[in-house]
């Protein structure tokens, strides 16, 4: 990868899980994002184990745990716009909305197309 170290995608729970456990698409498709968007992405969740996703009230289908999902610290518009723009370019098409941060997942199992507000 090249704008991101595996160490971000660590589990916050302690479990010792991440990077190994992330979809392998799912992050050539990330780091592509993260060259389009020309801003950086710091991730502020990216893999979770099932014990740490309830810890956090993440739900009970989350892409967390299932390696193919992020959230993005986001708080302001222009970089709302270029995230979103980038993920879009790449392929994501599963996006949600929050005022600190941007999740995007590519989760085979859930409904394509589709953009929500947290």
């Amino acid at each position: 990868m090249k704008y991101f170290k595996e160490r971000e995608f660590s589990c916050q729970g302690g479990c010792g899980k991440g990077y190994e456990d992330m979809d392998e698409d799912f992050l050539f498709k990330l780091d592509r994002a993260r060259g389009i968007a020309g801003v950086p992405f710091k991730l502020n969740s990216a893999f979770r184990c099932w014990k740490h996703n309830k810890e956090v009230g993440g739900s009970e289908n989350s892409s967390h745990p299932e390696g193919c999902a992020v959230d993005i610290a986001c708080t302001n518009s222009y970089k709302r716009f270029k995230i979103i723009t980038a993920l879009l370019e790449v392929g994501f098409n599963r996006i949600g909305i929050d005022d600190k941060f941007l999740h995007c997942d590519d989760d085979p199992a859930k409904p394509k197309e589709l953009i929500w507000v947290y």
